[in-house]
């Protein structure tokens, strides 16, 4: 029978099974080998065949017949809808917004079609479009919920926490029953509950259990969150089993949606952290894929561009000040990459003046954003924000520099395949945990960690003016509520019980937070007022507070990171317990640096006996003291012309394995030998 026959045989049968699948994919095989195209009813037909293979997770077939759909009838808004669809499930979001967008102009009166562009927009970043398509949706029909679910989330990706919460809160009243809505209302709760609604940080943990009770496709990410504030609230019943499921969901590999943040608090150990890094940061850029060109040529200068939104009054920005004012700019053009807020600010003032260029990439999309940083011939991007809060991985993922490592912010892998490196040093990633990371490890000789040696420390107050007893030990622990844990807060009641008259000097978190914590007290024995709460201060206010205190007691699994060089600097001891990951090993190498490595002892029965052996020995502890006092001046620590030629050397080093054409590969930077700059 010649094709042309064929085609006639089948088309004749159809018309008596317009719905027989299998006489549908016959004809579309026929046509495809007689070179022929469809009818525009068979090219519907075809494109509906498509969206079958799709519910039925043949993907690429499903492909195949919608490209020939659109080639036979490309003026059709059904057919681009349905590959938009197909598209989303492979997991390209900027094709199936644009396949959306062309259904939305075939179909003007189609509100899915602007819908589902403008939440595909939104994940892309490209908010201004985003916002428009979704208002064309609801101008279209005002009852389409998922449509108000994207623009609310739109809202709190701007920061307007009120309007997002009002969104979320009107399209649960269309869908009380939306598993999606509750989860994002009380994610946007928790944040405005960091702001100080403590109504909000209660209600958010009703909006999780609600989600989780509803039922979501990949819960990992809501039970992470809920894990969370339970953690930030200290309300620790119940806490155990859901840490469990948590971990049951990363170990089976039932969930992509994990934060590997929030993860790092869960103690699973850094074989399940990688896992849970490596699943998520797939889904945060699926469809990314690296879209500059290799480049082993450099200039006489090599160009180090740092990557983050914390250009401003932040932990990390603390950190690196005197590090971009110290490198060597006969060798290096220092380039800061930012995409974060400006908060007009001092130290952002001082950053954007320490960078040789400033790069503001905050209203751009990451394509755009990666655009920049490859047009300004960035040789080696090093990401200070990793999985953090608002961190970008898609930026990266698009590999806008030849080299690229991550550093400072994420104290882990970030799992991701873009990432080459990862700055650490052999107390918090030793060698035999290379497993653990998706980068190869470069172990800087002292710590990863820098200074600011310009950091002021305000004049010192008294023990009164802090709420502290006046003759008496303090334990300070000025970590935040959700690194500590039952087990640990169990410990230091024992070590209050064993030093009478002894306090615990706690950071201020929520109010919540307190009087869980004055509670769980009482429940071991030990006097709720013996638990001492530090509100909040500027830097020198709150540095100098530190010198009130006898020593400094690190938690677990996620430590003290500039919270211990704050105590250090300040001149506090700090007694650690090295964990089994990175999160938890940060003290650790800390004391390494300023030369107190005792302090960080083997396990925590040790640690309760040399807390209480400490503040039993006066003697000793001022030893200690006067040994910091010291380092300010010597300590590698303290040193950052010394740190910035060893992580300079770092650099050269990344560079020339790359020039070289090989993989990149771990190494150990030499201890730097020379004088201190001037």
């Amino acid at each position: 029978m010649t094709d042309a026959a064929t085609v006639a045989d089948l088309r004749r049968r159809l018309a008596g099974k317009p719905g027989d699948g299998a006489l549908l994919a016959a004809l579309f095989a026929a046509l495809d080998a007689a070179g022929q195209g469809g009818t525009p009813e068979e090219a519907v037909a075809r494109s509906n065949f498509g969206e079958a293979l799709r519910r039925q997770g043949r993907l690429a077939e499903a492909e195949v017949h919608h490209r020939k759909a659109l080639a036979w009838l490309p003026d059709f808004g059904g057919n681009h809808f349905n590959w938009g669809v197909t598209l989303q499930a492979l997991d390209r979001p900027a094709e199936a917004a644009s396949a959306y967008g062309e259904a939305a102009r075939l179909m003007p009166r189609f509100a899915p079609a602007p819908c589902n562009q403008g939440v595909l927009l939104r994940e892309l970043g490209r908010l201004e479009e985003a916002e428009a398509a979704l208002r064309r949706a609801l101008s279209l029909d005002p009852m389409l919920a998922p449509a108000r679910l994207a623009l609310a989330a739109l809202h709190r990706d701007r920061g307007d926490l009120d309007r997002a919460v009002a969104g979320f809160r009107a399209c649960l009243c269309l869908r009380p029953d939306l598993a999606e809505g509750q989860a994002n209302l009380a994610l946007t709760l928790k944040e405005r509950g960091q702001r100080g609604g403590a109504k909000d940080d209660a209600a958010s943990l009703t909006g999780f259990e609600r989600a989780l009770r509803i039922g979501l496709p990949d819960p990992g990410g809501v039970l992470a969150q809920l894990v969370q504030q339970r953690r930030h609230l200290c309300r620790w019943d119940g806490l155990e089993a859901l840490s469990a499921r948590l971990a049951g969901l990363v170990r089976e590999g039932r969930t992509r949606q994990v934060h590997p943040w929030i993860f790092l608090g869960e103690g699973a150990g850094p074989e399940l952290e990688r896992a849970c890094a490596e699943r998520y940061a797939a889904w945060k850029t699926r469809g990314v894929a690296p879209a500059f060109p290799a480049r082993t040529i450099r200039g006489a200068k090599l160009r180090i561009g740092y990557l983050s939104a914390d250009f401003h009054e932040h932990a990390t920005a603390l950190l690196i000040a005197e590090l971009i004012e110290r490198h060597d700019r006969g060798r290096f053009e220092i380039v800061g990459c930012s995409y974060g807020p400006d908060d007009g600010g001092p130290l952002r003032r001082r950053l954007t003046t320490g960078f040789d260029r400033f790069l503001d990439l905050s209203a751009m999309t990451d394509d755009a954003a990666a655009q920049a940083i490859h047009r300004a011939e960035i040789d080696i991007l090093v990401d200070l924000k990793g999985h953090t809060q608002g961190a970008r991985p898609g930026i990266a993922a698009r590999r806008p520099a030849p080299v690229q490592a991550q550093w400072l912010g994420y104290p882990g892998t970030t799992g991701s395949p873009a990432i080459d490196y990862v700055i650490a040093d052999p107390a918090v990633a030793p060698d035999d945990h290379q497993r653990f990371y998706s980068e190869r490890i470069v172990h800087l000789p002292d710590s990863y960690q820098p200074n600011d040696r310009k950091r002021a420390i305000g004049p010192l107050p008294s023990r009164a003016d802090c709420g502290l007893p006046g003759e008496c030990v303090v334990f300070c622990a000025f970590n935040a509520p959700y690194k500590i844990g039952p087990e640990l807060f169990g410990r230091w009641c024992r070590i209050l019980r064993r030093v009478p008259g002894s306090v615990l000097w706690l950071l201020e978190g929520p109010a919540e937070a307190a009087v869980n914590l004055r509670r769980a007290a009482v429940e071991r024995g030990t006097a709720a007022e013996r638990l001492v709460f530090a509100p909040r201060l500027p830097g020198p206010a709150h540095l100098a507070r530190h010198r009130l205190a006898d020593l400094f007691l690190d938690s677990s699994p996620v430590g003290a990171h500039t919270t211990a060089s704050d105590a250090l600097w300040a001149g506090l001891p700090v007694l650690t317990v090295p964990g089994r990951s990175f999160a938890g090993r940060v003290a650790a190498s800390l004391l390494r640096a300023v030369g107190l490595p005792e302090l960080a002892v083997p396990d925590w029965d040790a640690y309760e006996a040399t807390a209480r052996r400490l503040a039993e020995t006066p003697a000793e502890l001022a030893a200690l003291k006067r040994r910091l006092e010291d380092a300010r001046a010597s300590a590698p620590l303290f040193d950052t012309d010394r740190f910035a030629r060893s992580i300079e050397a770092a650099y050269l080093a990344m560079w020339e394995i790359h020039a070289a054409g090989g993989p990149p590969r771990g190494f150990t930077v030499p201890p730097h030998t020379g004088r201190p700059m001037n």
